[in-house]
């Protein structure tokens, strides 16, 4: 197997005894990536020259990621690099400065691998919605990867990258790890800088990585994550090593199993999974405990009237005066701003638009805007209260493997409905995982769902490595 499908903590050790350099590696990375990526559609940028310039001039003593290629969604700012969200609108821009996470990843020696593919802006739950490619899921090539972090899932299953960081709205990191067949994480929001993200929706939006396996997603987790002046949500507390008691075990540990997540709909074979993945976590010594989310129902309606009312704010500012794409037309001021955004945006994201201008407008907002941040309250109030009785909660990540490419595009609530186990999440705002746990009778994988305390990744980490440790879905591979 090559080396590309390796964790970080295993190639680590080899670039430190010297059995591995970073030009090696970074040279087997790009092979690979020259093999799959005509498949795949990964990446939206590589340059190669400048991966082997970073790997040449990589000190292997540096960092905890030293020599490591690790690639970054096409909504995170590198200095130098186009940051276009895959979307029209924002061709050309090249970013000034560097994302706080981007600084975090240099400073601790990582070789920055390009750019992943995602939803325009973010906005989408299968990739389909790029505006430069559709990325394909490696385990089948008609199948979606999941979304909006589809490239940086796909790029990890398919061994073109060993880790990749994506953003997660609703489930964006979550959702794609788990069709994937890989380890997706969603720290809790404050935990890591949102600085230099290209902001979707800023009070649900929030940095994590891909990863081979949980080892590798609890030491990303802790170099990413720390407080940071330039992001006012960014909070002042202390960072764990969450890998420090990975090995813990999860005897007396209480996991919540919510009733209102184990409904109707659920395809069969994510159901199996998940529940033989409980049963396996209570044979290591776990105990398993119902609780109630009991505003669940109300946890679409409402992640869509948020997000889409911060997401008609934050996109203003993409009006073809200061960067990115400008209409050729000759027009004036305001039919300039009108006709550029119609170009420039995708169909997906100017419904988003349209639904967040209008639960903001004059008459709406009490009625939509208000009452749903009051439903949020009742959402994180439920975690709360799920949380006296248990130390993590299990859930299914996705109600189904992935679905074909085309199948869900001409209908955007079937497309919605693919997050519905992520959203709450976001809305409590605390921290979840994607692990594998199954392959369906197709071979496409299956994602079991830990979700933690807030500021607690620790346990969730700890829980999750146990039951990776006692079973092998995380090795499995696709074949390419």
């Amino acid at each position: 197997m090559s080396l590309t499908f390796e964790p970080i903590h295993v190639l680590r050790k080899k670039l430190v005894s010297g059995e591995l350099s970073p030009v090696d590696l970074a040279q087997e990375t790009l092979q690979r990536f020259r093999e799959v990526e005509p498949r795949i559609n990964s990446f939206v940028e590589l340059n190669e020259k400048k991966v082997l310039s970073q790997a040449e001039a990589t000190d292997i003593h540096s960092g905890p990621l030293a020599g490591i290629p690790i690639t970054l969604k096409d909504n995170i700012n590198v200095t130098g690099e186009s940051c276009g969200c895959s979307s029209k609108i924002l061709k050309g821009y090249v970013a000034p400065y560097d994302a706080t996470v981007t600084t975090h990843l240099k400073r601790a020696g990582a070789v920055l691998f390009g750019r992943a593919n995602m939803d325009e802006f973010a906005m989408g739950s299968s990739t389909e919605n790029s505006s430069v490619k559709v990325t394909r899921n490696p385990w089948n090539l008609e199948t979606i990867p999941g979304g909006s972090s589809g490239g940086s899932a796909a790029s990890v299953s398919a061994g073109q990258t060993i880790a990749a960081l994506g953003s997660d709205t609703g489930g964006s990191i979550r959702q794609p790890a788990a069709l994937c067949g890989v380890v997706g994480t969603k720290p809790t929001y404050g935990r890591v800088s949102r600085y230099g993200l290209v902001a979707f929706a800023s009070s649900l939006d929030q940095i994590g990585p891909i990863t081979r396996d949980v080892r590798d997603a609890a030491l990303l987790t802790s170099v990413l994550s720390g407080l940071d002046s330039m992001d006012a949500t960014s909070l002042d507390l202390p960072v764990p090593d969450f890998m420090a008691n990975l090995e813990g075990g999860v005897k007396e540990l209480r996991i919540g199993l919510p009733k209102q997540y184990f409904i109707k709909g659920i395809h069969p074979e994510v159901e199996a999974a998940v529940q033989k993945a409980i049963k396996t976590l209570e044979s290591l010594g776990a105990s398993v405990v119902e609780v109630d989310l009991p505003h669940t129902e109300y946890a679409v309606a409402t992640y869509y009237i948020i997000a889409t009312a911060e997401a008609s704010a934050n996109l203003a500012r993409f009006d073809g005066v200061r960067y990115g794409h400008r209409t050729e037309k000759d027009v004036n001021i305001i039919d300039m701003y009108g006709e550029t955004r119609e170009e420039g945006f995708g169909t997906e994201v100017k419904r988003r638009i349209i639904l967040g201008t209008y639960v903001l407008s004059s008459g709406y907002y009490d009625a939509y805007y208000l009452r749903a941040q009051k439903v949020r309250t009742l959402i994180r109030q439920d975690f709360t209260n799920a949380f006296n009785k248990c130390d993590v909660i299990l859930t299914p990540t996705s109600p189904t493997p992935a679905f074909k490419i085309g199948e869900r595009t001409a209908d955007p609530l079937a497309m919605y409905l693919a997050d519905i186990f992520t959203i709450a999440v976001n809305l409590a705002g605390t921290c979840g995982i994607s692990i594998p746990c199954g392959m369906t009778s197709d071979n496409l994988p299956i994602g079991l769902q830990l979700i933690g305390k807030p500021f607690d990744e620790a346990t969730m980490f700890r829980a999750a490595y146990t039951y990776e440790q006692a079973t092998d879905w995380h090795k499995a591979r696709p074949k390419l």
